[in-house]
């Protein structure tokens, strides 16, 4: 067993067709924050039937790109026998990281990602990045570690096919330490899947993100055939 702690709510919204919201923390945060700042409540604010499970896996899987594995097993796959044809991931900092890497073995399984300031690689890499221009077809042999490469190369991929799913959704703080990563990210999304706000690392702008982002509708059925215009 790699998932350390599972928190299930279900929206009070009746419904067949559910969607299922899985959050995943970053390091220092535990499953029972995600309710204790409102962003479980937030999630079943919309007018939809979104169930949510916050999922605390080992914090060393996102580190030895064991995620994919733990979160396939013991999260979408029962979800999938359960009878949800909707799932979407939301990751705070590591937890976006675990998001990306699930997203990027199984693309398929995920209608969705929110991505709440995330950890797209080591400080480095993102130099390196920044200097060669941002994200592109060099992106790939410049991250530093096996993880970041299969992250960032799927990534580039993904934004230059303009696929409808996973759709990318991104908001980060101006003054987070993991901005100038974040910012690489959003130069490529378009305005309405980008939340930016003032503020660091911490709850406050997650939250507020959170709403932001919500207010977009990102959950809402898409038409049949719908891409995405990514920029890159």
């Amino acid at each position: 067993m790699n998932i350390v702690t599972r928190l299930d709510y279900a929206s009070p919204l009746p419904g067949d067709d559910r969607l299922l919201l899985v959050m995943l923390p970053g390091a220092g945060i535990r499953a029972r924050d995600f309710a204790a700042q409102g962003m479980v409540a937030a999630a079943h604010a919309q007018n939809l039937p979104v169930d949510v499970s916050v999922v605390e896996p080992d914090l060393t899987l996102y580190l030895e790109d064991e995620v994919t594995a733990a979160l396939h097993r013991e999260v979408i796959m029962p979800a999938r026998a359960r009878g949800y044809t909707r799932i979407w991931l939301l990751g705070i900092s590591l937890g976006g990281m675990g998001a990306l890497l699930y997203a990027s073995a199984h693309p398929n399984e995920v209608e969705g990602l929110v991505l709440l300031a995330p950890f797209l690689g080591t400080r480095g890499t993102m130099a390196a990045l920044a200097k060669a221009g941002g994200l592109g077809p060099e992106t790939q042999a410049l991250a530093t570690t096996a993880p970041e490469q299969r992250l960032l190369g799927w990534l580039t991929a993904h934004l230059a096919q303009g696929a409808a799913a996973p759709a990318l959704y991104l908001g980060y703080a101006r003054q987070d330490r993991f901005a100038p990563g974040h910012r690489l990210l959003a130069e490529h999304l378009p305005p309405s899947r980008t939340a930016i706000q003032d503020g660091g690392h911490d709850w406050p702008a997650w939250t507020a993100l959170w709403r932001e982002l919500l207010a977009h509708a990102p959950f809402r059925p898409r038409p049949s055939g719908d891409r995405d215009c990514y920029k890159i």
